[in-house]
């Protein structure tokens, strides 16, 4: 690819409205041939919108403005269409069906036949040699609910290669992803563009961002604001920031005065199996202490138990219970299922939140009372004014971006959505709230707001229960840090001593040590 590369897309003054809203207001993109191009902003730019509307998602006739792809005006009627022209995008959200092989995905809607009949030799062929293509060596008839995430984003664009794809389309696609999977992928992205194919990545990941593209589109309120040009210097992390919110952050992390109390929460000698193998620890032996005022990290790897651990605190959601002790203000508590935990102050904001953190066919104004509704039905009435009010409290509070409280959440960004599940568990008034990768898949700005969010309940006296992959996050946030290593706690460190060094080595290897605070 070289900067006089012809345009192999070009979106020109795209415009598209919902109810009350205007989404993407005279937004143009155009794309080279054989580059990579980030496209950023904030929660709620416009990012994802125009790459739906680009894909077919929202059909020609729906949004104003003019697509040229190739050098000959399109009209997508639906994704089938784009991707008929050789424009394939993958959804932050795998499109994938878990109890279907890996071959069986791969051609689904697009079977290898023979004589009107399925020729699965074919299939199974042709899906090793895609597989090739991105590096994953698995058989091919292995289910998809076997596989990792990592492994399923390859299988996604092994799906779309064979639609010989020439306009890839990455929405998120390390999210979830750990750094070596992450890493992997975006390698084989780089190798893609190296064999002819164009790629459109959305990513809040911005040292990614920097280290793949070639070209970057910056989206502000659904506006475009630029588009940068890697090769050309000067831009890096500061300076796509600056783009996607009109100014400068000094500070990723605001400040805070810590006011720490004594120990309320204490976790001793908390052991856990795992649900399907009950000869695998998922918790050994844990040890942990959160205080009044404390934010409490928790770092490990991908797979380390962090997630399991917390969820299994969190009214024995997770694993089979094996031995040890939950105390809270000094006294053992019996905490069996999520209702027992809910009424003793604890709260969890799970690492996915549109799984396990909101029902997305409801509304904000029901989803901020869900976990608690007798608070506002003492007599087992619901109360829909005093349901609207809360609702209406908790919006303007943590700033949801919404015209109205019953909206879906379906409809809201990212951002937005994880400070409805905040809502929800805040309206609990906890005493412990343990966040698990509160800003993952969310941008700079957001995740600052969501910090400012972690800071506030601190100075109230809560206790928060961090849980981050992102150890700047850890380092920036928490007071003290605990790491875990194959589902043991093997280190507590101060987080004004920590380094990342010395935390990944805790990560990496099980010191031997008995964390006890």
């Amino acid at each position: 690819m070289t900067a006089a590369s012809a345009p192999l897309l070009e979106m020109r003054n795209i415009t598209k409205r919902f109810p009350g809203v205007i989404a993407l207001s005279d937004v143009s993109l155009s794309v080279r041939a054989g580059e990579i191009h980030a496209i950023c902003g904030e929660n709620g730019a416009g990012k994802s919108t125009l790459m739906k509307v680009l894909s077919g998602v929202y059909p020609y006739g729906s949004y104003e403005g003019d697509i040229v792809f190739d050098g000959a005006p399109v009209q997508f009627r639906d994704v089938r269409a784009s991707e008929h022209a050789g424009i394939a995008i993958i959804h932050q959200e795998l499109a994938l069906i878990p109890e279907l092989s890996i071959a069986e995905n791969i051609f689904v809607g697009n079977e290898v036949s023979r004589f009107g009949r399925i020729d699965w030799d074919a299939a199974r062929a042709r899906a090793r040699e895609l597989l090739q293509r991105v590096g994953l060596h698995d058989d091919p008839a292995t289910p998809i609910k076997q596989l990792g995430v990592g492994k399923q984003q390859l299988v996604e664009i092994a799906k779309a290669l064979s639609k010989n794809v020439r306009l890839l389309i990455l929405d998120e696609p390390t999210a979830a992803l750990n750094e070596t999977d992450s890493q992997h992928l975006l390698g084989l992205i780089t190798d893609l563009r190296d064999r002819g194919v164009t790629s459109i990545i959305i990513s809040h990941k911005l040292n990614e961002i920097e280290q793949i593209a070639d070209s970057i589109t910056i989206i502000r309120d659904g506006k475009t604001i630029e588009t940068l040009d890697v090769h050309a210097g000067g831009v890096d992390e500061d300076r796509i920031i600056r783009g996607m919110v009109g100014r400068s952050l000094e500070n990723r992390f605001p400040p805070r005065e810590a006011q720490i109390g004594e120990v309320f929460f204490e976790v001793r000698d908390w052991t856990v199996r795992h649900p399907q193998d009950p000869e695998r620890l998922v918790a050994k032996g844990s040890n942990l202490t959160v205080r009044r005022g404390e934010v409490v990290g928790l770092a490990g790897l991908m797979g380390a138990g962090r997630t399991e651990l917390a969820m299994s605190l969190f009214g024995r959601s997770y694993g089979v219970y094996e031995s040890g002790q939950i105390l809270i203000d000094g006294r053992p508590v019996s905490i069996k299922d999520v209702p027992s935990a809910i009424s003793h102050g604890m709260a969890y904001v799970s690492e996915d939140r549109k799984v396990l953190g909101l029902n997305l066919l409801d509304t904000i104004r029901r989803s901020v009372v869900s976990a608690k509704l007798r608070k506002i039905a003492p007599r087992g009435v619901l109360h829909k004014d005093e349901e609207r009010s809360v609702a209406e409290e908790y919006r303007k509070r943590l700033r949801i971006k919404t015209g109205d409280v019953d909206n879906g959440v379906s409809k809201l960004s990212g951002g937005n959505q994880q400070k409805v599940v905040l809502a929800k568990w805040m309206f609990t008034d906890p005493d412990l709230l343990i966040l698990d990768e509160p800003t993952r898949g969310i941008d700079v700005g957001a995740k600052y707001e969501i910090y400012t969010i972690i800071n506030d309940l601190a100075s109230q006296g809560k206790g928060v229960l961090l849980i981050s992959s992102e150890l700047p996050e850890l380092l920036g946030m928490a007071d003290r840090i605990y790491t875990v290593f194959e589902g043991r706690i093997t280190d507590e460190i101060p987080a004004a001593q920590a380094t990342p060094e010395e935390l990944m080595r805790s990560m990496t290897a099980d010191r031997g040590k008995r964390v006890s605070a």
